[in-house]
């Protein structure tokens, strides 16, 4: 695929990613994450952001050592992390002369034509006013992500997200640099995939459950993403968060991370 034709670009970024295993905002990581999509923006293409950290950062503020299972104590972490994560994403977008905007979506509200309609309105007036818009599932009220059912996660919202938006690549950034073969933390031979061309039940087989005790996705999410967007004829990246420049290295055509090919 040629990456320099790209113009819209969705990037989902996890809890695992955003935070340290106590909860509180990786800071430097956020910096570098905003530095570079900033910079990806002035180089001509139009940037959305998908984050997932609400409920992480919200333990991390708190700070309380595990998540909680009751869905009211979740909801309530979500909108105090929430809080805190779009202060931190405004000052260093800021510090960027970046302009970012919150939008929180719920299924309901991409599923119904009529408010979807009014989603894809408000996407392409942000874009058009070169304002990066940072998406989140709406926990205060959706509680599909909460309970941990099939749907509701973030990597699955990326995915409809750039369906809404017509984008020409979905990137995932995650705590691992790829698809493998089989489990890399367990095998050390394990192999990375570069390209997916199908996504079929050997490949489902790959993924496992979450992928951290602060998030709720894991490779099996990220797969059903992919899928998602592959439906809509957009490709989607797999690749490491540890440093948001890869995104560079993908661009430039780097062998890093997996791409699933429509």
């Amino acid at each position: 695929m040629d990456l320099n034709t790209v113009k819209t670009v969705v990037v989902k970024i996890g809890t695992s990613t955003l935070t340290y295993e106590n909860g509180k905002m990786n800071l430097r990581r956020i910096d570098k994450l905003c530095r570079t999509l900033c910079d990806l923006q002035n180089g001509g293409r139009r940037i959305v952001l998908v984050t997932s950290g609400a409920i992480g950062v919200g333990m991390g503020k708190l700070g309380l050592p595990e998540r909680p299972d009751d869905t009211a104590k979740k909801q309530a972490l979500a909108a105090i992390g929430q809080c805190e994560l779009m202060f931190a994403y405004d000052k260093f977008f800021g510090e960027y002369h970046q302009n970012v905007a919150q939008v929180l979506l719920t299924a309901d509200v991409t599923s119904q034509p009529i408010s979807r309609r009014n989603v894809e309105n408000t996407f392409r007036e942000l874009l058009d006013m070169n304002v990066i818009p940072i998406v989140n599932e709406n926990d205060t009220v959706a509680v599909d992500e909460l309970e941990g059912r099939n749907f509701g996660d973030n990597d699955t919202l990326s995915a409809i997200v750039a369906g809404i938006i017509n984008a020409d690549v979905l990137m995932i950034l995650t705590d691992i640099d790829g698809v493998y073969d089989k489990n890399p933390k367990v095998y050390p031979d394990a192999k990375r995939l570069s390209v997916i061309e199908k996504i079929d039940d050997e490949v489902r087989a790959m993924a496992g459950g979450a992928g951290s005790a602060r998030g709720t996705g894991g490779m099996a999410t990220k797969i059903r993403a992919a899928e998602i967007a592959g439906r809509a004829n957009i490709p989607t990246y797999i690749l490491s968060g540890e440093d948001p420049e890869n995104l560079y290295r993908i661009f430039d055509g780097e062998d890093i991370g997996t791409v699933f090919m429509p």
